[in-house]
């Protein structure tokens, strides 16, 4: 075998691959009987060395189970991946044992996770808390820790951090804490940052400041990164390409830009048509997207943006296949929904 082939076959091409990942709660609907929900139904896709991959949605689509389940982060005992892969440079988490994931949590993947005030704890200092992941993963003790979060913090431009790292989380910002949750999850240097909703509960200069922040931090680290939110706006801002889920399947993904220009599915023209534009007559109603998304237990095997809809479920008894229309550019080939 040749010395590029051998490149070629030690390191993937995608850092993170996902293929047809299935996750459900199961309920219990009698004595001894148990009833899978899907919340997560046949997801696929990848994510580039390098790159940053966005995933939209609205709420109850199924985008940050999807990113919980990459780091094995369901709600136990219920949140269960029943089929499905996860190559994590070209390991399967999926099958990796919970002891493994230990190691592969915080040094490998790191987590920002949606709410920083739920994500700290309240007892404990800044600096402790920075401090924690790099003793257990980087082997420091307390003091070269606390020197490494002091500048952990100056990286994510926290003034004063010789003062901040002592101090808990309720005495600072919304801002502010959530660039120590950065700082935690960018401790390790992790190959793959996870972000989930990470601008939630800011105003929108500050979004702009975390957003920006994110970027110039993956650049300078060379890392890959996943950011999920309900907002496209932010996804032509920060991201490459772009998955969109609707009701716990992909309805559709591409280039970003490739997606912005010529957005092949009905749930993806309706999420692009209710972003603000700055030529908007004052005082004018945002378009928006009729109905809700279905009832996880409502869910039909077919499309389920038709069922938002109204087309009677007996209809939608197949579930549309995923089809490639140009490079890269993949839609659920729904009749009624799809422009193919």
């Amino acid at each position: 075998m040749s010395e590029q082939l051998e490149k070629q076959v030690s390191q993937p091409e995608h850092l993170l691959e996902v293929r047809d990942l299935k996750q459900y709660f199961p309920i219990h609907t009698g004595w001894f009987q148990n009833t899978p929900l899907k919340a997560v139904d046949g997801v696929s896709f990848t994510v580039p060395k390098g790159t940053c991959v966005g995933i939209v949605g609205e709420s109850g689509c199924g985008k940050s189970v999807t990113a919980m389940s990459i780091v094995r982060l369901l709600p136990q005992p219920m949140g269960k991946i029943l089929d499905g892969q996860i190559l994590f440079k070209g390991r399967d988490l999926v099958q990796a044992k919970e002891t493994d994931m230990h190691g592969i949590r915080g040094r490998h993947i790191g987590v920002i996770f949606q709410e920083p005030m739920t994500a700290l704890n309240p007892v404990h200092s800044i600096g402790r808390q920075i401090g924690e992941s790099l003793m257990l993963h980087r082997g420091m003790n307390t003091r070269e820790a606390r020197d490494a979060a002091i500048q952990l913090l100056q990286r994510v431009r926290i003034p004063a951090p010789e003062q901040r790292v002592d101090e808990f989380p309720h005495q600072l910002s919304g801002g502010m804490r959530q660039r120590v949750v950065i700082a935690i999850a960018l401790a390790c240097h992790p190959e793959l940052i996870i972000a989930d909703e990470p601008t939630t509960a800011l105003d929108v200069t500050v979004q702009a400041q975390i957003l920006s922040l994110l970027k110039d931090l993956q650049a300078e680290m060379g890392s890959s990164s996943i950011l999920i939110t309900h907002d496209l706006g932010v996804i032509a801002q920060s991201c490459d390409s772009v998955v969109v889920m609707y009701a716990g399947r992909v309805v559709e993904k591409a280039p970003v830009r490739e997606l912005f220009a010529n957005p092949r599915h009905a749930y993806t023209r309706g999420l692009l048509a209710s972003i603000p534009q700055l030529s908007s007559v004052r005082k004018t109603k945002l378009p928006t997207i009729p109905g809700q998304v279905a009832s996880i237990a409502d869910f039909v095997p077919g499309c389920r943006f038709c069922q938002r809809q109204g087309v009677p479920a007996e209809e939608l008894t197949e579930r549309p296949p995923l089809v490639e229309i140009s490079p890269d550019h993949f839609v659920e080939a729904c009749p009624r929904c799809a422009n193919l």
